[in-house]
């Protein structure tokens, strides 16, 4: 068997996410046929496995076990992490600039983000998010797959 396909010069790299509006309340200089402003369109990356795989470690905190004294287990926030993981993910706009988290009265780019978006808007957000990291196959689809 040859291995040459799996070398990193032979992989094809990830490709950015272009064309997704994640709300029309913001709006670029450029008009349909129509004369409207078109909304703006937000740019998504996905992230490698062992930055993926940084950004759950920073999310895990320890949790006492019930009933059971200097016992603790391990547990995943998994709204900071999604929140950490839209952030990584953005690559327009850029979610750390100063003058964009200042005009929102924010500081950091999660806190950004949410207050940037409305609740719906942030959720459906999330969800491409996680489509273009490849999180988008639903458990059942792979069972049913295995099963096959």
């Amino acid at each position: 068997m040859d291995l040459s396909a799996f070398l990193a010069e032979n992989a094809i790299p990830p490709e950015e996410e272009a064309a997704f509006v994640v709300s029309k309340r913001f709006l670029s200089d450029e008009t349909d046929k129509k004369g409207n402003r078109k909304p703006l369109q937000w740019k998504l990356k996905a992230i490698t496995g062992a930055e993926d795989e940084s950004l759950r470690k920073s999310c895990v905190k320890r949790v006492p076990v019930p009933g059971r004294r200097n016992q603790y287990q391990q547990e995943t926030d998994y709204n900071l992490y999604l929140g950490k993981l839209a952030v990584a993910c953005t690559v327009y706009p850029n979610l750390n600039d100063k003058a964009l988290q200042d005009s929102y009265k924010v500081m950091g780019a999660e806190n950004l983000l949410k207050t940037m978006l409305t609740s719906g808007e942030y959720a459906e957000y999330l969800q491409k998010v996680q489509e273009v990291c490849g999180f988008d196959v639903p458990l059942q689809d792979e069972v049913d797959d295995a099963k096959n």
